[in-house]
């Protein structure tokens, strides 16, 4: 058998990360940071959980710092993962209303159903700033790190995802499909 032959045989080795919509340069190195983050931030919730069992059941002991820190990764996680989820347009939607409609009623609705989740992202960054900042007069438990380390997760991802609406926004308002948008049909 040849080389060729022998790579040909090899099953095509899948990509660690699924592609990202298309979208300009900036906008797509900040999805891969998500989507590395979101990664690697599992990577690590998974490996310290299962070290602390392994602790606890072998030695019968425990990490106790784990939880709290596991605590703290799964709230950045979900949000980061929140922000991953919307850059490939896959978050739950209702859309029996949209699906009804063709053309510019249709690209105009989408549109302001953006312009809507982009205030409230707005506004949840905005908030979030404040609650940051008040997280900084408590501690976690065990780590003794201020809350707001945990809290500042809810405006950093928003902002995160703000810049994906966005993006999402100027590509409705261009006339893109959402297959166009996110290399998905959504019916």
């Amino acid at each position: 058998m040849t080389a060729t032959a022998v790579d040909s045989a090899r099953p095509a080795r899948q990509p660690l990360l699924p592609p990202g919509p298309p979208a300009p340069w900036p906008i797509a190195l900040l999805g891969r940071a998500v989507d590395w983050s979101v990664l690697a931030i599992g990577a690590v919730m998974a490996t310290l959980v299962f070290a602390n069992v392994i602790v606890h059941n072998v030695f019968n002991g425990d990490i106790a710092w784990t939880t709290e820190f596991c605590e703290l990764l799964m709230v950045w996680v979900t949000f980061l993962g929140g922000a991953a989820a919307t850059r490939r347009g896959s978050h739950m939607v209702i859309n029996e209303l949209v699906n009804h409609l063709r053309g510019m009623k249709r690209r105009y609705t989408e549109a302001a159903i953006q312009l809507v989740v982009f205030v409230t992202l707005g506004l949840l960054a905005w908030y979030g700033v404040g609650i940051t900042e008040a997280g900084n007069f408590s501690t976690l438990t065990v780590l003794g790190w201020p809350m707001s380390t945990q809290y500042v997760a809810l405006p950093v991802a928003s902002v995160i995802t703000m810049v994906f609406v966005a993006w999402d926004l100027i590509e409705i308002l261009r006339g893109k499909t959402s297959e166009q948008r996110h290399g998905v049909a959504h019916p």
